[in-house]
Parts: C-alpha cells; sequence; structure tokens
C-alpha cells in the first residue's frame, strides 16, 4: 500500500495548482484523476481535425492567478476581439471596447443601441467597479435584474446586449446571478482581453500538469476514488479497481462531482454546439448575440476567426451556446444560426453537442468570496466553489487549500 503527505483527489485546475504548491513546498503528493487526462472541466477533444473544448471556454490573462502560476506566451493564446455583433431585426450592430478599438467608436455609437442614458445607467452600474474591485465587494448585495433596474439600466443595451452576452457567460438568462459578481467579472474583462490557447483550453490544465510534475507531483490517470476514510495515523483512499493508498492528508479538489461527499452549491448548465464549415459566415472574430432573443442560442462565434488552429487547413469552426435546460433542436439551431450570420447553414456539417449540466456554480447573492477549504471531518477542499466561478477562482482555491494544508502541519 502507497503512502503519501498528501494525496489530491481530481486533477482539474484546482487539484493542479494544490498539488504544485504542496510539491514545492517539498511534500510528496500524488493526484488521482479518475478521468483519462487532466483538466477536469477544461478539456479539448480532437474531432476529425478539429479542436472541440468541452462546452466554450475562454481564458483571461489578466487574472491575477494566471499571471502567478500560467506561462501564457507559452499557450500562444489567441485573442478575441473586445467586441460583440448584435443582430437586430433590419441590420447587423457591433459595439466594441472603445479603449481596445478606438476605430470603432463611431460604429459604436451609430449602432442605435448606446443612447446617452444607458451610458449614465451603465456608469452609474459598472464605473465604481472598474476604479476598484473594493466597490463590488462593500454594500448590499442582489441580484444582477434588480441591480440594472436600481441603476436605471434599460432598453436595448440591456435587453439586446448584456442580458444575452451574460447569459452565456453566467448560464443564466434571468440575471439571478449575484451582482457584485457580475461587476468583478466585467471589471475583468474591462482590463483584459480574453482568448484560447492555440491547443485549445486543455493546453491550460496540461501546461500546470507538466509544472506540478517537474515540481515532484505525481499524477496517476485512471484512479477513480471511491472513498476517503480516517484512520489513526490518516486517510485511506479507496480506488476502483486498484489497491487502496494512505496519506496524512487528502484534499478533494473533483470539482462539481457530487459524488465526493462534499457540501456543492446548485451549478448552472451550458449546452454548446460545434459545426463544421467550409467558408466561413464572416470574417468577424468577435462574439455574436441574437438581440433580437428569437431562440436558444445566447452567443456565438466563427472560432476559427480567432483561433485558426481549431480545424484542418481550409475549413472552419462555429460554436453556438444556449442555456440549460435547453430543448433545442438542431433544426433550430441551424435556423437561428442561419438569421445572425445572414448564412447558408445547411451545409455545414454538425461535429458534437456538449451538454455541461455542471459547467459551472451558481453565484446566488450575497456573493461569499471566500469559502472555507476545510471540511469539518479534517479534509481539505478545492474548486471554484470556493472562490469564484472562473478559472481565477479555480486556481486561487488551490493554492489557499495547499497554504492551510502546510499551515495545519506547521502547527
Amino acid at each position: 500500500m502507497s503512502e503519501y503527505d498528501v494525496i489530491v483527489v481530481g486533477a482539474g485546475l484546482a487539484g493542479l495548482r494544490c498539488a504544485t504548491r504542496l510539491a514545492e513546498a517539498g511534500r510528496d503528493v500524488v493526484v488521482l484523476e479518475a478521468g483519462d487526462d487532466v483538466g477536469g472541466r477544461e478539456r479539448t477533444d480532437i474531432v476529425d481535425g478539429f479542436r472541440l473544448d468541452r462546452g466554450f471556454h475562454v481564458l483571461n490573462p489578466a487574472y491575477p492567478a494566471v499571471r502567478r502560476g500560467v506561462d501564457i506566451e507559452a499557450l500562444a493564446l489567441r485573442r478575441f476581439p473586445v467586441a460583440v455583433g448584435v443582430r437586430l431585426e433590419d441590420r447587423l450592430a457591433r459595439l466594441a471596447h472603445p479603449a481596445r478599438h478606438p476605430s470603432s467608436l463611431l460604429e459604436t455609437l451609430r449602432s442605435g443601441l448606446v443612447r446617452p442614458a444607458d451610458l449614465a445607467a451603465l456608469a452609474r452600474w459598472a464605473g465604481p467597479t472598474l476604479v476598484s474591485a473594493r466597490a463590488a465587494k462593500t454594500g448590499i448585495d442582489r441580484p444582477l435584474g434588480e441591480a440594472w433596474d436600481r441603476a436605471g439600466l434599460r432598453g436595448p443595451l440591456r435587453e439586446s446586449v448584456l442580458e444575452p452576452f451574460l447569459a452565456g457567460v453566467l448560464a443564466d438568462d434571468r440575471q439571478r446571478t449575484s451582482d457584485a459578481f457580475v461587476r468583478l467579472l466585467i471589471r475583468s474583462f474591462a482590463f483584459g482581453r480574453p482568448g484560447v490557447p492555440a491547443a485549445g483550453i486543455g493546453a491550460l490544465p496540461a501546461q500546470l500538469a507538466d509544472t506540478a510534475r517537474r515540481a515532484g507531483a505525481g499524477i496517476r490517470l485512471g484512479h477513480r476514488v471511491v472513498s476517503t476514510r480516517r484512520r489513526a495515523s490518516g486517510w485511506h483512499v479507496g480506488i476502483e479497481g486498484r489497491d487502496a493508498v494512505t496519506a496524512r492528508t487528502v484534499v478533494i479538489a473533483a470539482g462539481l462531482d457530487p459524488a465526493m461527499d462534499v457540501e456543492l452549491p446548485r451549478t448552472r448548465g451550458l449546452q454548446t454546439w460545434w459545426f463544421a464549415a467550409d467558408s466561413a459566415p464572416s470574417d468577424d472574430a468577435a462574439l455574436r448575440v441574437d438581440g433580437r432573443r428569437r431562440g436558444p442560442i445566447v452567443n456565438t462565434a466563427v472560432m476559427t476567426n480567432t483561433a485558426p488552429t481549431y480545424a484542418p487547413r481550409g475549413q472552419h469552426l462555429v460554436q453556438a451556446t444556449c442555456v440549460m435546460p435547453s430543448m433545442a433542436t438542431e433544426e433550430g439551431i441551424r435556423s437561428q444560426l442561419a438569421e445572425i450570420w445572414d448564412a447558408d447553414t445547411r451545409p455545414w456539417r454538425l461535429l458534437r453537442r456538449d451538454d455541461i449540466a455542471r459547467a459551472l456554480p451558481a453565484q446566488d447573492p450575497p456573493l461569499r468570496l471566500r469559502r472555507s477549504v476545510r471540511l469539518d471531518d479534517g479534509r481539505f477542499v478545492a474548486g471554484d466553489h470556493r472562490d469564484t466561478a472562473s478559472i481565477q477562482g479555480a486556481l486561487v482555491s488551490g493554492e489557499r487549500a495547499a497554504e492551510a494544508v502546510l499551515a495545519d502541519a506547521a502547527g
């Protein structure tokens, strides 16, 4: 029976970051992962030569934890424009970040979606948090929709742009998410330029796994933990079809898996459709939304306009994302995409549909930025459900769990 200082259950972002910090501190640590690869919810598969992430993911290099623990340059990040295309009844409008795309300012102002009253309301709502993140962490937290009402944010900017755009980010099309969380998210978008690694989002955990191994951590794939039992000298960890292992400490970093007997928040789901196309419906790399709200799609993008590496040479990849539960049909998705992109989608080939029922933890008000990484039974826990529903939250929770383990050992 193998014995370690620390066993980390789960090789997602949180588990890998936790294992790295522990190994760097000289601990004998092993990561046990049930799946056939690292990454958890951040995975990329090759399907007919296309790189398909498991759901639509973006990486924001402005996140502090990403800057600390990730080599962004090595990921060859392909960045999206800080802009959004909006399909309206009679035209396509495009709104862009004025500082990132100053040449698009006139187009944004002429879109008809940005009225002076809307800009004033947007400034009242988001302005203080753009100046200081502390503004989102103080005061009364409310559901997003209620906060927008109080700020006077109504009209086309809200209904045709912000609501569909954020629905795809939050997996929430009813604006029930914590207003404080959304304002922090908007701040991160304002100061960063999200993108995707050239090799797919799975390149992020692959890099973290390499870093963990170089620090001395072991990673065992195909090791499904089925039990963790307390013993006098530590923990006995049962593994499906394999010999049990023991450790002085156990960290549960199995994401939103309810099988790990860890109290989890409610989750929200997203559904992503992936299509192959011989020609791109547009040369615009910006995310596009349906401002008419005529179907289940909350956002869509031509991935290969940002990252040509996502498709074989001469081919293009289009994603369309819906909020779950979704009753969308392929026919309905194709029809809405045809209108959003003003293109004939009939020749497009459906590569895969991803139904991610537990895409991210719900961030209900009042927002709790820090949940304990210590469990009552003596185990530790890491995952974005302990911090914020983001890559930032996953990485930070892994760091916090490692620090807590080291602090207890020192005490």
